[in-house]
């Protein structure tokens, strides 16, 4: 469960994944609701995640399933299958006798992940990200047949608004629903930060978390800056250090400092972007979700992996000890490379060895097609409401 433990700062570059250095943003005892207080976070509803002790500590599942809820394609007619171990199921219309429909599913430039694990006869539920919309991501949770009141964890990969978009929606619409202090795991204060779209002309606002929407709905804000368990089945990442070929774009820009409550506390970033107003977003905040599923491996779950879908993964590799990977699934963000870049990043994948590939979101339909010409027995494709079952 999560704890009110003091984080640590971000790491430089050069420093171990599990070994960054010290910080007191949060101190211990009295003084740790007083800086929680001035940076305008939520009292005592703040908790630091389990760190995870070393790799013996990572958990291991029996069987974990990932629902597509939102993504920007939707595949109806393909009939259930199984490619390899993995059982690939499609969700199709709303239909029902002598009723004509009134629902779809809807898709759109955003992404939302639900996963149910199991562990003996443990189960756990958690929703990874929520889509652009509230009207998107409530739809599509109610034609998936996923219930708000169930979730053990709700998790933020990072602070784009086509990751968060939905998420007032759902906390109002689930008010009273959600199981009292639910963890709501991010991975530093910068997820808080209000951004803007880099467009010619004038930026355009990207929104910012709603920090009074958080609070109102009694989540427990759960910083994982480090490697971390989730929901005691899965894993964060934590910061992910650029150690490979791959660039991080800055397709958005971070303003420092609260507005009306809106916006993050320069206390809790880095200490390099404290004192500056505005930042080139680099995603020190963003982190990917790890499980270890028995006898397959590592299941991957990058959500756009800005930091760069090699690093992720190799990360994710790292923090778990575990070298083989069984799937890697998210958005890659490719789709703004050139495609020399991206058949260099298809090389380092296939180094990893991974039992499938399935890119969605911002990968982007070039690195998509170079996945299905060149590893056509590892490449699933995705859609909206196809859940993915991996297991033991």
């Amino acid at each position: 469960m999560p704890t009110l433990n003091t984080p640590d700062d971000h790491p430089t570059e050069s420093d171990y994944l599990g070994q960054p250095t010290r910080r007191a943003l949060f101190r211990a005892g009295a003084g740790s609701i007083a800086v929680l207080a001035a940076g305008g976070l939520f009292g005592s509803r703040v908790a630091q995640a389990q760190a995870l002790a070393s790799p013996a500590a990572v958990p291991v599942v029996d069987k974990l399933a990932v629902r597509v809820v939102t993504d920007s394609y939707h595949h109806a007619f393909e009939p259930p299958r199984t490619q390899g171990p993995v059982l690939v199921q499609r969700l199709g219309f709303a239909v029902a006798p002598r009723t004509p429909p009134k629902r779809t599913l809807q898709n759109e430039w955003g992404l939302a992940l639900h996963l149910e694990s199991t562990r003996g006869a443990e189960t756990r539920q958690v929703l990874i990200d929520f889509a652009y919309t509230s009207e998107t991501l409530l739809n599509n949770l109610l034609l998936a047949g996923i219930d708000a009141g169930k979730l053990d964890a709700m998790a933020l990969s990072h602070g784009h608004y086509d990751h968060f978009g939905g998420m007032v929606g759902l906390l109002q619409a689930n008010k009273g629903k959600l199981k009292a202090g639910l963890p709501f795991y991010l991975g530093g204060e910068e997820c808080f930060c209000t951004r803007e779209l880099n467009v010619t002309g004038d930026p355009g606002s990207f929104g910012a978390l709603d920090r009074q929407s958080i609070q109102d709905a009694g989540l427990t804000v759960t910083f994982a800056e480090k490697p971390s368990i989730l929901a005691d089945h899965g894993v964060t990442t934590g910061w992910i250090p650029r150690a490979s070929f791959e660039r991080v774009l800055s397709p958005t820009r971070m303003s420092v400092g609260q507005s009306g409550g809106v916006g993050c506390a320069p206390a809790g970033l880095p200490e390099a972007k404290r004192s500056i107003a505005i930042a080139p977003d680099d995603f020190e905040h963003e982190q990917a979700t790890v499980y270890h599923v028995k006898g397959r491996g590592l299941v991957v779950m990058t959500s756009c992996g800005h930091r760069g879908i090699v690093n992720s993964v190799r990360t994710a590799m790292k923090v778990t000890g575990v070298d083989k990977v069984h799937a890697i699934l998210g958005g890659f963000h490719l789709a703004p490379h050139p495609a020399d870049y991206q058949r260099q990043t298809l090389a380092e994948l296939k180094a990893i060895n991974p039992d499938f590939l399935i890119p969605m979101h911002c990968s982007g339909e070039t690195f998509i097609s170079m996945v299905q010409q060149e590893m056509p027995d590892r490449f699933i494709r995705s859609s909206t409401g196809t859940r993915f079952t991996f297991a033991a």
